[in-house]
């Protein structure tokens, strides 16, 4: 299906946080969630709380942060319809009570069909609404060895680009295998961060990671925001991990290679702007 350029901006109503010309701390979770959502979600509650002591403002989960099944169709038996249900319950309630903006890295949640969930990225602002949705778009496919991938049979994919005003500046949503499109990043404009969830395989992970983070903070001059899931798992999956935070230069902030934890780096906007000055390679764009 081909995704024309709707680009959706989500404008949050004010907050208490005042970061736009301010140095503040944000955070990437990694996990190595299993099939019970509610141990799931314990220790992304434990893990959100170590990046609130640690001063982050905005906290990131990784792709399926509740629930990594034993099977693909697992996932289906838990979705949620839009404000309704544990996970959402539980993301507004950390939001909330640590005074956070909080990225529910994917939420299943319903779709048009009844064997399929939208793998959607939810937004809460520090009073604990939720502000901004996104719907993956790609959808990840592979066959390379023993190792066999089709999102497209219980995933419904999203048609929407979204980019939320937000008091770190602007937003651009995306999920695991949207990295690999930088259409879709250029889509959004000019904004001050991204953030990608995701659950990579160890395989595409070892290969691409790494090079696509870092790729797409170059480009687009903007943070790099990439939370995680990273080890086994009890469906015999394994993902890369390596969480990371990278600047618009580049640069590896803070990384974590596996295993359950937190990331935590600075954001500085005026150092944003000034590669931006010095390297306006946005405003040379010659190709729409």
């Amino acid at each position: 299906m081909a995704i024309t350029s709707r680009l959706r901006t989500t404008k949050a109503k004010p907050s208490s946080l005042n970061a736009d010309s301010n140095i503040i701390k944000i955070a990437a979770i990694q996990m190595a969630s299993g099939p019970q959502v509610s141990a799931n979600l314990n220790e992304a509650e434990r893990l959100i709380e170590v990046a609130a002591n640690q001063g982050a403002k905005l906290v990131a989960l990784p792709e399926y942060f509740a629930i990594m099944g034993l099977k693909e169709t697992d996932k289906v038996a838990v979705r949620e319809e839009e404000g309704k249900g544990p996970i959402q319950a539980f993301l507004s309630k950390m939001a909330k009570k640590h005074k956070i903006w909080l990225v529910g890295g994917s939420v299943p949640l319903s779709s048009n069909f009844p064997n399929k969930v939208r793998n959607s990225c939810l937004v809460y602002d520090d009073k604990g609404k939720q502000v901004a949705r996104y719907d993956k778009i790609h959808l990840f496919g592979l066959d390379l060895g023993n190792e066999h991938y089709h999102e497209e049979k219980t995933i419904e994919s999203g048609n929407e680009i979204q980019v939320v005003d937000t008091p770190f500046g602007k937003i651009g949503l995306s999920i695991c295998y949207d990295l690999r499109f930088p259409e879709l990043y250029r889509a959004m404009g000019e904004v001050s961060m991204i953030i990608v969830p995701a659950a990579f395989t160890d395989t595409t992970g070892r290969a691409h990671w790494e090079t696509l983070i870092r790729a797409r903070a170059i480009e687009n001059l903007c943070y790099v925001v990439a939370p995680a899931q990273g080890g086994y798992h009890l469906s015999g999956r394994e993902t890369h991990g390596n969480s990371m935070i990278v600047d618009p230069w580049g640069v590896i902030l803070d990384r974590l290679p596996r295993g359950s934890g937190v990331v935590i780096a600075t954001m500085n906007p005026q150092y944003q702007a000034s590669l931006r000055k010095s390297l306006p390679a946005l405003k040379h764009r010659t190709i729409k």
